[in-house]
């Protein structure tokens, strides 16, 4: 007996059998169709034969938010691998008692 296949909720975050994520943006009940968007950007949609196809399980929206942007980790603006918190100021040195 085949598992029943996971109902398309906007804004949930999926992944097929090969490890591919993408978060569906829309659904259509009327046309039949759920509009997702992959990693990269790319938006596809499905008919609900193909949804159902699919072999997916849910997961956590990715942690890393540039992938729709078209920029290179080194682009960011900030280095991410490092933690800065040793240079964090402590309010309280600045205070005259």
């Amino acid at each position: 007996m085949e598992p029943e296949p996971l109902k398309p909720a906007v804004g949930e975050w999926y992944a097929d059998a090969q490890g591919v994520t993408f978060e569906v943006v829309a659904v259509d009940d009327e046309d039949g169709t759920i509009e997702v968007q992959y990693f990269d950007g790319t938006l596809e949609e499905l008919d609900v034969d193909g949804w159902e196809e699919l072999q997916l399980k849910p997961v956590d929206p990715p942690e890393d938010w540039s992938g729709s942007l078209d920029i290179e980790r080194e682009d960011y603006g900030v280095d991410l691998d490092e933690e800065r918190h040793e240079l964090w100021a402590n309010p309280l040195d600045h205070l005259d008692y």
